[in-house]
């Protein structure tokens, strides 16, 4: 027998409560109390463990959830949910614990979609504001814009009440340096770009439930100062004198974008306050051999009193929003390093003219910094959404059911995920953010950076349309940067089109058709007699969908899984056709067989279209309505036959359309005419698929093909471009990309050299 009392003199601090142990029940076990006001840290573990309330009055929140913890309630958790007991009376919680180890129920946890449901709590995901100084190319779009997406649909094809946003981030420096260099104010700047960053995101198949123009966005000004306000008011940001950089010859205060020098954390080459290389912040004042980036000149070294937060002192305030999400260990390193720092105070107020000014007398001349800023325009975007919804959200007292999904790339991590949770504390004491992040690396074009200083890049509108978004869409998934570097080369992606796309998943799918025509009159047979084969394929059919579901969830979402569990599918399929529908089709006597192969086809292809709709939307509905069903809108729960007698209309269907068939632009064909020109080719020698090196261009020949390029589309092309690895047709995107509103002009014969500046890399 084993008696055991509860003794507070033994309870010592544990899970930021007080627990004692209970030695010899043959599982874990012990005593825990929660004091008025207190609460248990959040944690997850792999162990089941059970809670026995004794005493007091309290609050169980189980992944996000709340439940009453009254005397006599007996809580179980499973393996993997969060929990916290809260103590929500004026008395001490007294409880029980058990807990032990089940693998069996650790793994049916961990791969229990219903348990992480998100169906009655609202669900805002925000991809980054993306800043309006220049459009979106596919480094942006292959992490925060696309993920989210594919986020939303899948949380939203489960039951999910959730909403897609995000917003023009206006008042960033850097729109100020674009509006210098293209001799226009920040305020038509921003405006410009955000209209045509929307218009990208819309050819990118992004459907936007909330996207907010913080320049023009109704109430955006006013919440913001009342933000900022709650954030002075709490003592703990505060007008402080620090060091400061200025411009040697005007005296401009320099940050972000003014100034360049060596991270003071990995020593890379980065602009002031954030360095992309490793995520640490600066504070632009230290920073390694700083140099302006007006005239390359060495800055003058002062003071500034500006708002600033001592983030040093809040660690655990970090730590503990982090145990409340999904916070990716990437994110957890970044931020031992910072706070291993002894101090670090983050001025949150700049002097500018372009952005917010807050309401304090101590901040004229000022504006909040603009990425403070921005974990007021998540609440704000939030309440603007809620308006059109008929709900009641308040940016200004955000509720504890929310729940807050953010995809944003690595050089962001340091604002979202350990900047704003401390502003959020100091804003609003009361409230405890559940936030899950989502974090991408850098996306590389052809080995190196996205640069639109470099004019490399492939900007969205180059290569999107109807009718190849779908290809984009996969190509990005399967290679996004997700825990490392990627690289976008546009060979890789016109052969995953080629070979992958149109050359599998078409094929199969326009021969499925062309059987079913030609046995079953193009409707969808009945299964019949079931070999050991065509049932484990089905189980195979189970297991590509659990796979695939796991891949699109909360926990495990990852885009590259999710492209690679699609292609599995149907490389799984085309192995199965080849084997079993091939060789059933020519034996009569085995005619019920062949039913249930080709009805297993069928459900491939049905679950393919069900599968793919998070990812390929247009893909999605284009099969389904070729299968003769409804748009997908729900997720599956199983593999399922198509109904028998479903009209199936496979054998015609286009879902993928190779560049060669394309219809060729005007100004593709007065590309390839210039070409055939310089190169003296015949009008029936094949272009596609070639570059200009392998139809024998030389260097001589390729700088006589920059001057034509400049002087007809005022467009600059480097020598390294032409004679790469890009096609004619790659090539031509790319100058019609350049050109916007002029691609359309090439028409006449083209002109000769223009007395005009050497386009970039002409002497190389």
């Amino acid at each position: 027998m084993i008696i055991d009392s509860y003794d507070e003199s033994a309870l010592k601090d544990a899970f930021g409560i007080d627990m004692s142990e209970i030695e010899g029940l043959g599982t874990g076990a012990g005593w825990g109390r929660v004091a008025p006001g207190r609460a248990s840290d959040s944690h997850q573990h792999d162990e089941t463990e059970m809670f026995v309330i004794v005493a007091g009055e309290g609050e169980f929140v189980v992944d996000g959830r709340r439940h009453p913890a009254r005397p006599g309630t007996v809580a179980l958790f499973e393996p993997f949910e969060s929990h916290v007991l809260e103590n929500t009376g004026t008395t001490d919680v007294v409880f029980l614990t058990q807990y032990w180890r089940d693998p069996d129920r650790a793994l049916r946890s961990a791969g229990d979609t219903a348990r992480k449901s998100l169906a009655d709590r609202p669900v805002f995901v925000f991809s980054t504001p993306p800043t309006p100084n220049g459009d979106l190319h596919l480094g942006h779009l292959s992490g925060p814009y696309l993920g989210a997406d594919a986020y939303t649909r899948f949380q939203r094809m489960n039951g999910a009440r959730v909403w897609h946003l995000t917003g023009s981030d206006d008042f960033q420096s850097y729109v100020t340096a674009a509006a210098q260099a293209e001799n226009r104010s920040p305020a038509e700047t921003a405006a410009h770009y955000s209209a045509e960053i929307a218009e990208t995101l819309r050819l990118m198949d992004i459907t936007l439930d909330q996207y907010t123009v913080t320049d023009t966005a109704p109430g955006y000004r006013d919440g913001l100062r009342a933000f900022f306000s709650r954030l002075a008011g709490s003592g703990s940001v505060a007008p402080t004198a620090g060091d400061a950089l200025f411009d040697p010859e005007t005296g401009q205060y320099l940050y972000e974008v003014d100034v360049k020098g060596g991270c003071p954390g990995c020593s890379h080459g980065t602009s002031g306050n954030i360095c992309e290389e490793c995520g640490e912040p600066n504070t632009v004042a230290d920073l390694t051999d700083p140099v302006t980036t007006r005239a390359a000149a060495a800055p003058r070294r002062g003071t500034a009193t500006r708002f600033s937060l001592p983030l040093h002192e809040f660690r655990d305030t970090v730590a503990a929003h982090h145990r409340l999400g999904r916070a990716p260990a990437r994110l957890r390193e970044l931020a031992d390093r910072i706070f291993a720092r002894p101090r670090l105070d983050i001025p949150v107020t700049h002097p500018s003219s372009w952005g917010v000014g807050p309401a304090e007398p101590a901040g004229e001349g000022q504006v909040i910094w603009v990425w403070p800023e921005m974990s007021h325009g998540f609440l704000h975007g939030i309440e603007a959404l809620g308006a059109r919804l008929g709900e009641r959200w308040r940016a200004a007292e955000p509720e504890q059911d929310w729940k807050i999904v953010h995809f944003f790339g690595y050089d962001n991590s340091f604002y979202h995920g350990v900047l704003y949770p401390v502003l959020y504390r100091l804003a609003f004491p009361g409230w405890s953010p559940d936030i899950d992040y989502h974090v991408n690396e850098f996306y590389l074009l052809e080995g190196a950076k996205f640069s639109t200083s470099r004019r490399h890049a492939i900007w969205g509108k180059e290569i999107l349309g109807p009718d190849t978004v779908d290809a984009v869409r996969y190509f990005l998934s399967s290679t996004r940067p997700e825990g490392e570097r990627t690289n976008f080369r546009r060979a890789d992606y016109e052969t995953v089109l080629r070979d992958t796309l149109a050359g599998t998943w078409q094929t199969w799918l326009n021969d499925l058709g062309t059987r079913v025509a030609k046995t079953y009159d193009g409707s969808a047979p009945d299964a019949g007699t079931w070999t050991p084969e065509q049932s484990a394929f089905l189980g195979r059919l189970g297991g590509r969908l659990t796979a695939l579901t796991a891949s699109l969830g909360p926990d495990g979402f990852s885009l590259r899984e999710a492209a690679a569990e699609l292609a599995g599918l149907v490389e799984d399929t085309v192995r199965f056709s080849r084997r079993e529908a091939a060789l059933l089709a020519d034996r009569p006597d085995w005619h019920s067989e062949l039913r249930t192969a080709t009805a297993l086809e069928l459900a491939a292809a049905r679950l393919l279209a069900h599968g793919a709709a998070p990812v390929m939307p247009r893909f999605a509905a284009r099969l389904a309505d070729a299968l003769g069903l409804p748009e997908p809108t729900e997720w599956p729960r199983t593999v399922e036959l198509l109904a028998p007698g479903t009209r199936v209309r496979l054998a015609d269907a286009v879902f993928f359309t190779l560049p060669e068939q394309a219809t060729a632009s005007p100004l593709q064909a007065w590309f390839d005419g210039l070409v055939r020109e310089l190169l003296g080719l015949p009008q029936d020698e094949n272009l596609t698929g070639r570059t200009l090196s392998e139809l024998g261009t030389t260097s001589l020949s390729a700088v006589t093909l920059q001057y034509k390029i400049l002087d007809h589309l005022d467009v600059d092309v480097t020598l390294e471009e032409l004679l790469g690895e890009l096609d004619l047709a790659a090539l031509a995107a790319l100058l019609a990309g350049r050109a916007g509103d002029r691609a359309a002009l090439p028409e006449a014969e083209p002109a000769g050299p223009a007395e005009r500046t050497e386009p970039e890399g002409a002497r190389s």
